[in-house]
């Protein structure tokens, strides 16, 4: 027989539990008007957070290290939600002339920056 953790199942004070989804947790939230940097956006969860947080209205600006990789990404998310705000910008976190360029080409966007993942 399996054990099974039970408090990994258990919904915690606010309804969540551990196979609570993104849209499920922010389905209340509305982010119009935020601007999201999210890092490591071109798959897996970093794609998610995007699609969500564009989902909920903010503008996501993909910092990802593959353009290839985040341009399909974009492309994605854009193509599910047609009203999506969503960049990818080059960002390598493994070299600092890269994280310079993407800071400097962000703050030459004049985007505020309300949100970092």
């Amino acid at each position: 027989m399996k054990k099974t953790m039970w408090f990994f199942r258990r919904k915690g004070p606010p309804g969540f539990s551990s196979s609570s989804t993104a849209e499920k947790v922010t389905e209340r939230i509305d982010a119009t008007g935020l601007t999201a940097i999210v890092t490591r956006a071109s798959s897996g969860i970093g794609t998610e957070t995007a699609r969500v947080l564009a989902l909920r209205g903010a503008h996501v600006v993909m910092a990802v290290r593959n353009m290839a990789a985040g341009k399909d990404a974009r492309e994605q998310i854009v193509k599910a939600i047609p009203s999506a705000k969503v960049d990818a910008m080059e960002l390598d976190l493994s070299s600092l002339s890269s994280v310079r360029k993407f800071a400097s080409d962000f703050n030459s966007a004049g985007l505020p920056l309300n949100i970092l993942m």
